[in-house]
């Protein structure tokens, strides 16, 4: 039997899924009052003044080369990734969004065995499989059930450009974890996503009431608190084990879009919830036949 410290990255991978999707909760309602590129670029500065503080009083100090290569790197896609994010969101419930986006794990992993050398176990690929077919269910019942508008398909695509950014994100995470602590990780994720964004700052920024304010503020402490405990599970585990357990923001999704939003659960919601939640069973088992491919 597996001992109890090594399932720690999976549950912290878990916890750091449920934090964002929280996030994106918050960041859904701060999108529709003042727009999804004012709020993704306060929430970056403000995520960056929430974590460098406490980075440098840790003892940080600046990056070697190849770390801040891979920080520059990372934070130029994830500025761009977590725009066209949350555009989507304004444009389609939290629930589908994310739902939308699973294909990107499916698409890392087989990224991890590209540039990270990973040997990509079965049960690895069955795992993603059955989160695969879970996305196809909730997605394929929702368009059985309404027609697209203009607002829905940019939103679909805007989501679909996003997806592709974020499974070259979990490599970069990978690839950073192995580099640099979690507080470095999470101070120049949020900076560099923040001083990309802040060019078009003149002429597109739009300033917050007090009760977006808040929000986007509760939106930033969750993104430092889920980037940084995703860095320490990525800089402990496998790419391939933990993407998976990205199919768990659904359900958190589910329960934020109803709460927050009113959004609905179909039938073939829950369908696919329990696809996704069988793929992430079998991403955490570990037999004999592991290292196989």
């Amino acid at each position: 039997m597996p001992s109890p410290r090594s399932y720690r990255p999976i549950l912290a991978a878990l916890a750091g899924v449920a934090a964002l999707a929280l996030m994106d909760a918050f960041m859904k309602g701060a999108s529709l009052a003042i727009g999804a590129y004012s709020a993704a670029l306060l929430r970056s500065a403000l995520g960056l003044c929430l974590i460098a503080p406490v980075w440098l009083a840790a003892g940080g100090g600046w990056p070697g080369r190849q770390a801040l290569r891979l920080h520059l790197v990372r934070g130029v896609v994830s500025a761009f990734m977590a725009l066209s994010f949350f555009f989507a969101l304004t444009r389609l419930p939290i629930a589908e969004t994310i739902a939308i986006s699973f294909f990107a794990p499916i698409l890392s992993l087989y990224l991890a065995a590209i540039i990270l050398k990973e040997r990509i176990r079965r049960s690895a690929i069955a795992a993603g499989l059955f989160g695969l077919a879970g996305t196809l269910v909730i997605v394929g019942g929702r368009i059985g059930r309404e027609t697209l508008n203009d607002g829905a398909a940019a939103g679909l695509a805007a989501i679909l450009f996003s997806a592709l950014l974020y499974a070259y994100n979990l490599i970069l995470a990978r690839q950073q974890a192995q580099t640099a602590g979690p507080l470095e990780i999470a101070s120049f994720h949020s900076g560099v996503g923040a001083a990309v964004l802040a060019l078009g700052a003149p002429w597109l920024l739009a300033l917050p009431d007090g009760e977006t304010f808040l929000a986007i503020g509760a939106a930033s402490l969750l993104t430092v608190c889920g980037a940084a405990v995703l860095g320490w599970a990525y800089a402990r585990e496998e790419a391939q084990v933990l993407v998976p357990m990205e199919y768990s923001g659904f359900l958190w999704a589910a329960l934020f879009g109803w709460l927050f939003f009113a959004e609905t659960v179909t039938p073939t919601v829950l369908a696919g919830t329990a696809l996704i939640v069988i793929g992430c069973a079998i991403a955490t088992r570990r037999d004999a036949g592991a290292g196989s491919a």
